[in-house]
């Protein structure tokens, strides 16, 4: 246990931030609907420029995100993490604000990107759990804290494209942006964190520590590895989920509602089973809750490839979610066990920067598997992945005695 865990109450910090995240994720994905539509006011555009733009502006908030959160996690190190978070949600609030009064196509991609430069607030709200919670109760705790924000973005959508029945696109942005100030308040005023005390000044400063100055670097860079390869197999299937849906059907039925189905099963999994899993991950060990997700990943996917039906389909899209639930938590468990707690926002920021990458990785990968072979070659491309990662994990994790 943190010394800093015993002087207070982890968790109400860790319902404060559960909610606090899941706000988050609403604001996040309440735009996901309209994005695209939302660019298509902003001049005449042919059907390519406007699947390049909306793709360009999906994408560069995860590129920039890549390459600036290391920043933020190590300024978060220095001067807390409860700053980074009220720093994040103050910015993303100016940044949706500015983006509802977009004027053309490129300052919308340009506010895109700055969305991605200032954000932070989901990686910093787990390092501030990691290290104001006890040693034993961090699984528990993390897996809690998925189930927030994964319940904000299966909320989002349904949300935003409610309101853009009724109010302008524009609006939408500024509601969104209002989510985020009242994030930054409920931040700055129930949010406990313990700083490490500053040394006297006849004390001698502890050397800077770097990277590769950690004993177990290898292991958090493998964990960095496996995070990237999880989302590149969950965000492969995005950009075909529709037209698959729609040849399982064979044009039967409502493919519109069916398809909105098909991509909330894994979030639905994992918002039901991944405190559960993080709970029983501290009890019999993370390391084999995480092997168990991989092994669940895989034997899900292949037979997503040969389903005829859209019971099974919507059946074996819930599995994944339930491999999910296993995984995510692990990872972020295994990170804050095997970072010191002066560099815990560090690793959780570098943790983000390769899930963005794989964010972008994942709907290139999607689509140029199917446009070579076709939409079910996609989930064995996923399985194969998920059974590198696992096969990776199990040399070089699962059997070191030295992680945690």
């Amino acid at each position: 246990m943190t010394e800093n865990a015993h002087t207070i109450d982890w968790k109400r910090n860790m319902w404060i931030i559960w909610l606090a995240v899941m706000m988050t994720g609403i604001a996040f994905s309440e735009i996901v609907p309209f994005l695209s539509l939302y660019i298509d006011t902003m001049g005449r555009f042919t059907s390519d420029q406007l699947n390049f733009y909306s793709g360009a502006a999906f994408a560069v908030t995860f590129l920039v995100s890549a390459i600036v959160s290391p920043l933020w996690g190590k300024l978060a190190d220095k001067k807390g993490r409860k700053l980074m978070m009220m720093r994040a949600a103050l910015g993303l609030a100016f940044v949706m604000a500015l983006t509802g009064f977009s004027q053309n196509v490129w300052q919308l991609i340009f506010l895109r990107g700055l969305q991605g430069a200032l954000g932070g607030f989901i990686s910093n709200s787990n390092a501030l759990i990691a290290t104001q919670t006890p040693k034993d109760q961090v699984g528990r705790a993390l897996g809690i804290v998925v189930t927030g924000f994964t319940g904000g973005t299966l909320m989002g959508p349904l949300i935003g494209g409610s309101l853009a029945t009724f109010l302008s696109y524009r609006q939408i942005f500024l509601i969104t942006a209002t989510i985020f100030v009242i994030v930054f308040f409920f931040i700055w005023i129930l949010v406990e964190e313990k700083v490490p005390e500053k040394p006297a000044e006849d004390e001698k400063p502890k050397p800077k520590m770097r990277f590769s100055d950690l004993a177990n670097w290898k292991v958090l860079l493998a964990l960095f590895t496996t995070t990237m390869l999880v989302q590149i197999v969950n965000m492969a299937i995005n950009p075909i989920v529709a037209l698959f849906v729609r040849e399982v059907l064979s044009g039967h039925s409502n493919i519109t509602f069916i398809t909105g189905l098909v991509a909330a099963m894994p979030g639905c999994a994992t918002f039901i089973f991944a405190s559960w899993f993080g709970r029983l991950g501290d009890h019999i060990g993370t390391k084999f809750m995480l092997q168990m997700g991989f092994v669940m990943a895989v034997i899900a996917f292949v037979p997503t490839a040969f389903v005829t039906t859209v019971f099974w389909l919507l059946f074996f899209r819930f599995a994944i979610g339930i491999a999910d639930a296993t995984l995510l938590p692990a990872i972020q468990t295994l990170l804050s066990r095997n970072s010191p707690d002066e560099m815990v926002s560090r690793v959780f920021s570098y943790n983000q920067s390769f899930q963005s990458i794989g964010s972008v990785l994942g709907p290139l990968c999607g689509t140029v598997i199917a446009s070579v072979f076709d939409y079910r070659a996609i989930f064995i491309f996923t399985a194969i992945v998920m059974a590198i990662n696992g096969t990776l994990f199990y040399f070089n994790i699962y059997r070191n005695k030295t992680v945690h």
